[in-house]
């Protein structure tokens, strides 16, 4: 036997392998990357529910902004202190936390949960109790807490703008399964959708002050 041909021809054999294996790899997108569609998805999210806590805080006389519907009740300036108070507490969450955790099982249907995360958030039915460093407490005045909202979801769109890997890491959720940083900004967006709800139901209530 020729020894050097046939080392030549396994080398070959070896590089036409390796070189399918590449191609293979470049060729196939990786099952947990972000899509560019459901980046822009995320960013029109975002948009459409700041526009909606903009449009519910508008034009609100000092009345208006206290009223509670029930002792109960949080008014709108309270509903709309915790929803800033939520904005900064998801993304420090996402960024500083999520982004370290240990990666999702490889097989996990991510569009289904993103779907989730949209429609259960915001379903109003289900009640929760929020913890007691969202809870307001009157730290800022109404436009105040417009501003600090409006800060902060410029830093969370800035985020999914520009960061990579964000299907990447998932960390335990409310809704009983594991989010990964993208589900966890629309989480953000949603709950901010929420309480807009519920700032539109105090306006509703039958003794909201006329002005």
């Amino acid at each position: 036997m020729n020894s050097s041909l046939f080392t030549t021809s396994t080398a070959r054999r070896t590089l036409r392998g390796a070189a399918l294996i590449l191609l293979t790899l470049t060729t196939l997108p990786a099952a947990d990357s972000l899509s560019a569609s459901d980046r822009q998805a995320g960013l029109a999210q975002l948009e459409r529910t700041r526009q909606g806590v903009v449009d519910a805080a508008k034009g609100l006389s000092e009345a208006q902004w206290k009223f509670k519907p029930g002792p109960d009740r949080w008014s709108i300036a309270e509903t709309l202190e915790h929803i800033a108070l939520s904005e900064d507490f998801f993304l420090d969450m996402v960024s500083k936390k999520i982004m370290q955790a240990p990666a999702g099982k490889p097989d996990r249907d991510f569009k289904a949960s993103d779907k989730q995360v949209l429609q259960q958030i915001v379903d109003r039915s289900h009640k929760a109790q929020a913890p007691g460093p969202l809870s307001p407490t009157g730290r800022w005045s109404p436009q105040e807490a417009l501003e600090h909202f409006l800060k902060a979801r410029a830093q969370t769109v800035a985020f999914l703008q520009s960061t990579e890997g964000l299907r990447d890491h998932v960390v335990d959720s409310p809704i009983g399964q594991p989010l990964d940083a993208y589900q966890w900004l629309l989480f953000s967006s949603a709950h901010s959708e929420r309480h807009t709800a519920q700032m539109l139901e105090v306006k509703a209530s039958e003794n909201f002050p006329a002005r």
